[in-house]
């Protein structure tokens, strides 16, 4: 986009509100896209009424829109204060520089951060055609042997430990101990695949030894001839959403499974990069490793359940302090080893990409799938290209996927050049660059990778871009830019409301509850009463908090809502879309309620909820199959758990209203527990 005063290109600037605008780094005039101006005012109805009338008002001017080259309209703020242009066709709002200083005089406040400015010229980088596929400099990855081994090792050391303090307080014998180990270890390693099998024909549409386009079936041929590997069992999933993973018992006993959605998204070598990602697990034995490794927690888990479950002989439970105390220990170990095999995980997927991009000799092409399926970034379609109907992400399947869609459950394309621009073809960088900096600079990025079996996408694309320069490639991202503040002080206040209830019942339980039940008297109706009554204030902050502006929600658009860093799953943002229903939430699940929808400058996840989960089926069975391909219009809250998403509040199809009563609900049940209390506080007094 080019300045309308000084007509050179216009350079995506940070906000100290967290927002990325663009701004002229001649004439310092800012671009607010459609629905941005609302990330920087707390009066969000204020702003609303002022802008409504002002652009009734609008009068013809002869600067062109940045975003449509048209001419725009003079519109008045602030009583005629304030003299803005604005752009009929994309909603956008141009500020001069002037103008910008007396917006700070209002309800708006823009404050620009000039030195997270990001540089719009190509990096050049130079070609070396005589590299070797890993050059010296190449950051070095962990040695996979040893880090395997030294993690297994770990696990069951902690599990032995466990077991072992089992048998010696005479609550299980040795023999059945080992029987316990033994037993799951083989069943799950002998049937897991098969079940998995199982699974796959009765809830989704797969074909078998379907036929593969000729490009892919040569490359894997090429590619097992040459790691020694028999050609794996192929199988293709009859939906529109991207996905791959792979499973089984050996490298010779492989199954991948891929999308159709895959094939027609991708280009021809980006198919080829993740299918050889997926290959690569199976040459490293990922999946025996990660199925050895997940049993420990799993067995774990196991011996927590049986212990607290136990119940000895005879009147007088004798052992029950010391069952008791081994079962709470095997549950911190079990919460310890989880977090030891997502580690393990994570790891295993750097070395497959890695090995993706020296068997295909370009880690660019899995780059690029990358985005396309884990951001939803894919650039405008070629013109001679059909139009092709896509689905939102498959749910997880497991650690051996191209990533992981219980963290990354949605879509978000925003690298539309035009409203008629398709999925597929070029990828617009700077819309990349956007996306990937809620991972690199938000902390709740890491929160979600510390509990995701895959690392971050931003992370696997900065290693991907280092591999591609030592073979000598101009790297496909390239992520230099300074982030403007730590971002820390709203984590943690994040975290304050989202843990307030629960820090209310610790407090109240050791203060409160617990020095009464040690005397073995009954708690006072006083302090019960004031207990309660503190919980669902908590309750009610934190509603309140995590559902800002119940009232009114901005009409919005999805790239307008990527580029907001300041949001979180607690911290969200209210907004209205319109747009089109493309695709169920979870691809091939005849009841799965939430839903996809595209609008003129991306897709993006709708995530619809009800206070029951009946209610959630019921819908998704009856009624979600009658929304394909209907416009929509919605209202709720945009959030980001990773990957964007909206919790829905409300969506109008037609004539017919949908609520969703979660929101209602909370408020209802938060109102109830401090009545309650209020109730026991009163009934106190008249004791």
């Amino acid at each position: 986009m080019n300045c309308p005063n000084c007509s050179i290109q216009l350079t995506p600037t940070m906000t100290t509100q967290g927002v990325e605008i663009d701004a002229c780094s001649k004439c310092n005039g800012v671009w607010l896209d459609k629905g941005e101006i609302f990330f920087f005012t707390k009066k969000v109805n204020v702003v609303v009424r002022a802008l409504e009338q002002a652009i009734k008002e609008g009068k013809p001017t002869t600067k062109l829109s940045p975003k449509t080259q048209k001419p725009m309209q003079e519109i008045s703020l602030s009583e005629g204060k304030i003299q803005i242009d604005y752009c009929p066709q994309s909603n956008g709002l141009w500020f001069d520089a002037g103008e910008l200083e007396q917006l700070q005089k209002t309800d708006i406040k823009i404050t620009l951060d000039k030195e997270a400015k990001i540089s719009t010229k190509p990096e050049i980088y130079e070609i070396k055609r005589k590299v070797p596929p890993l050059i010296k400099n190449l950051t070095p990855l962990p040695n996979l042997f040893i880090r395997s081994c030294s993690v297994l090792f770990g696990l069951y050391a902690l599990l032995t430990l466990v077991l072992i303090t089992v048998v010696n307080f005479g609550l299980i014998t040795p023999d059945f101990a080992i029987l316990i180990a033994l037993g799951i270890i083989s069943l799950q390693f002998i049937l897991g695949p098969w079940l998995m099998d199982i699974s796959l024909r009765f809830f989704y549409k797969i074909s078998w030894d379907a036929y593969l386009p000729e490009p892919l079936n040569n490359f894997i041929k090429d590619t097992c001839r040459k790691q020694g590997m028999k050609f794996p069992r192929f199988g293709i999933l009859q939906d529109g959403a991207p996905q791959a993973f792979t499973y089984g018992h050996h490298p010779n006993n492989a199954r991948i499974v891929i999308s159709q959605g895959l094939i027609d998204l991708l280009e021809p070598e980006e198919v080829c990069g993740v299918v050889a990602h997926e290959i690569g697990h199976a040459k490293h034995w990922d999946m025996l490793v990660m199925t050895i490794a997940y049993l420990v927690p799993l067995i774990l888990y196991y011996v927590y359940r049986t212990l607290i479950q136990m119940r000895t002989k005879g009147r007088e439970d004798k052992s029950a302090h010391i069952r008791y105390a081994i079962a709470i220990g095997s549950y911190i170990l079990y919460i310890i080893s989880q977090y030891l095999v997502l580690w393990l995980s994570r790891t295993r997927e750097y070395y497959a990409d890695r090995f993706a991009g020296e068997v295909t000799k370009n880690p660019n092409a899995l780059a690029s799938a990358l985005v396309k399926i884990a951001y939803g970034l894919a650039g405008q379609q070629k013109k001679e290209e059909k139009e092709t109907r896509r689905a939102p992400t498959l749910d997880a399947i497991g650690a051996l996927g191209i990533f992981d869609a219980k963290v990354a459950r949605s879509l978000a394309m925003v690298s539309y050049s035009s409203p008629a621009a398709k999925m597929g073809g070029e990828i617009n960088k700077e819309n990349l660059q956007e996306a990937m900096k809620w991972d690199l600079w938000n902390p709740w990025a890491k929160y979600y990778e510390l509990h995701s079996t895959h690392p971050l996408v931003a992370n696997r694309l900065n290693y991907l871009s280092e591999q591609s320069i030592s073979l000598g490639l101009e790297p496909f991202v390239s992520f230099n830019q300074k982030k403007p503040e730590s971002y820390w002080d709203e984590f943690f206040v994040d975290l304050l409301i989202l843990y307030l209830p629960t820090m209310v019942i610790l407090f109240s339980l050791g203060g409160i509850i617990a020095p009464p039940l040690l005397l073995q008297t009954s708690p006072d109706m006083t302090l019960l009463g004031l207990v309660f009554c503190l919980f669902g204030i908590a309750q009610l902050i934190q509603i309140v908090f995590s559902y800002k502006n119940p009232g009114y929600f901005p009409q919005m658009d999805i790239v307008s809502l990527l580029k907001n860093v300041k949001v979180s799953a607690i911290r969200p943002v209210p907004c209205r879309l319109k747009g089109k229903i493309i695709g169920r939430g979870v691809p091939g699940l005849i009841w799965s309620e939430d839903f996809v929808m595209q609008d003129s400058t991306g897709i993006i996840f709708l995530d619809y909820r009800q206070p029951l989960g009946i209610w959630e089926f019921l819908f998704g069975l009856l009624r979600s199959s009658q929304l394909q391909d209907q416009e929509v219009t919605l209202t709720g809250w945009y959030r980001r758990s990773p990957v964007p998403y909206v919790e829905l509040k409300n969506f109008t199809i037609g004539s017919t209203i949908r609520n969703c009563y979660v929101y209602q609900m909370k408020l209802i049940s938060s109102g109830f527990i401090i009545l309650l209390g209020i109730g026991m506080l009163l009934m106190s007094i008249v004791k």
